[in-house]
C-alpha cells in the first residue's frame, strides 16, 4: 500500500470558466505503475482513494486473492479534489458550485497525462464515482478496455437533482448540517423493505426507536470524520453528471467509447434507477456489440453494491481473468 501522492495542476479553468490551482492525490495499490494492466478504481460519496486494505472501503472486492486481485494489477485510485482525504484545509474547494462532475474528469485526465498513462484496462467506479467513470470515458472514449459503472448513471436524473437539491439546502442552513444531511441520505441509501427486516420497529429504549438510533449514529459518524465543504463539492458532483452537456444525443457520445461496458445495476436501488440502467442499455446495445448489463438482486438498495460482494465479484470474475490487451511496459511511465 503506497502512501498518499500529489500532483499539482496550475490554472485549471473549469468549465463554468473560473481559474484554480487543484492539487489532485492519489494511490497506487498492487503492483508498481509500469509492472501490469492498471485498474483506475473512482470513489463513492464519502469515499477516498484508500480502497485496500485493512480499513480500505472496498477492501472485499479489491486485494490479494480478491476478485481483483492486487496480485495481478496495479491498482490506481484518485481522490476527487475537494473530498479532504488528505486533511490539509488548503485542498478543500469552498467555491463548490464552480465544477461539475466533468471538470473532475478533466482533472483525472490531466493527472494521468502527468502521469504518463493512456491506456487504462478497466475503470470502476461506484455511485458518483461511475458518473465520473461514464464522464472520463466520454471525455477520451479510448482510454479503457472496459468500463465498469456501478450503481450509478450517466446522467443526474430528475429524482437524483432533487435530492441534491435538498441536501444542499440542509447543508448550507442546519446548525447540524453533515449529520442530518447525512441521516436524510441514508435512507436514499436503503429501501423501506432493508430497514423493516433489520429494524423491525424495535426500540433502543422507551424514547428512541432503533431506526433513529442508526440514524443518529451514521449522522454523528460522518460529522467526526467528514467535512462540510468537502460534502458540499461531493454532493455538486452528483447532481452534474452528464456526458451528454454539449446537447449531443447520448448514443452519439456513448457509441463512440471503444471500451467494452459492463454495467452492473441494483434491482431496488431507489437513488440510481434500475429502469435507467437497463434503458441505457437497451439503447446502447443497439449500436455497440460490447456492452453488457448485471443485475444485483437485493433488499438493501443502493449501498447493496457495498454489501453484496458475493453477487459483484460474479459478475466481474470474468473480466478480470482475462489478459490485459492494454499493458504496457514499464519504460513508458514516469519513474
Amino acid at each position: 500500500m503506497s502512501d498518499l501522492k500529489h500532483i499539482n495542476i496550475r490554472g485549471y479553468k473549469t468549465e463554468s470558466g473560473k481559474t484554480n490551482d487543484i492539487s489532485l492525490s492519489y494511490q497506487t495499490f498492487g503492483l508498481p505503475l509500469g509492472k501490469a494492466p492498471i485498474v483506475l478504481v473512482i470513489h463513492a460519496l464519502t469515499g477516498n482513494s484508500k480502497v485496500v486494505g485493512e480499513d480500505g472501503w472496498w477492501k472485499s472486492l479489491i486485494g490479494d486473492n480478491k476478485c481483483i486481485d492486487t496480485k495481478n494489477y496495479t491498482i490506481l485510485a484518485f481522490n476527487i479534489p475537494g473530498n479532504g482525504f488528505d486533511n490539509n484545509p488548503k485542498h478543500l474547494i469552498e467555491n463548490y458550485k464552480d465544477y461539475i462532475a466533468k471538470d473532475i474528469a478533466k482533472l483525472f485526465a490531466l493527472g494521468l497525462e502527468q502521469l504518463k498513462i493512456d491506456n487504462i484496462f478497466t475503470c470502476i467506479g461506484g455511485s458518483v464515482g461511475g458518473g465520473i467513470a461514464w464522464e472520463l470515458a466520454a471525455l477520451k472514449p479510448n482510454l479503457f478496455e472496459h468500463l465498469i459503472p456501478v450503481a450509478t448513471d450517466w446522467k443526474s436524473t430528475d429524482w437524483l437533482i432533487a435530492n441534491c437539491h435538498i441536501q444542499d439546502a440542509i447543508l448550507n442552513h442546519s446548525s447540524e448540517a453533515l449529520a442530518d444531511a447525512r441521516m436524510h441520505a441514508m435512507t436514499l441509501y436503503r429501501t423501506p423493505e432493508s430497514l423493516k427486516q433489520k429494524f423491525n420497529r424495535t426500540k433502543k429504549n422507551d424514547a428512541l426507536f432503533n431506526i433513529e438510533s442508526w440514524l443518529n449514529y451514521h449522522g454523528d459518524y460522518l460529522t467526526s470524520r467528514f467535512n462540510l465543504s468537502a460534502y458540499k463539492m461531493m454532493n455538486q458532483i452528483l447532481r452534474t453528471i452528464d456526458i451528454c452537456r454539449d446537447g449531443e444525443d447520448f448514443i452519439n457520445v456513448a457509441s463512440k467509447i471503444s471500451a467494452s461496458i459492463h454495467i452492473v445495476t441494483i434491482n431496488t436501488d431507489l437513488f440510481f434507477k434500475p429502469e435507467e440502467n437497463w434503458n441505457t442499455f437497451v439503447e446502447l446495445k443497439s449500436v455497440k456489440e460490447n456492452v453488457s448489463i448485471h443485475e444485483i438482486k437485493s433488499i438493501h438498495g443502493h449501498d447493496a453494491f457495498l454489501i453484496e460482494y458475493d453477487q459483484l465479484a460474479k459478475f466481474l470474475k470474468p473480466i478480470f481473468k482475462v489478459k490485459a490487451t492494454t499493458f504496457v511496459s514499464a519504460s513508458e511511465y514516469v519513474a
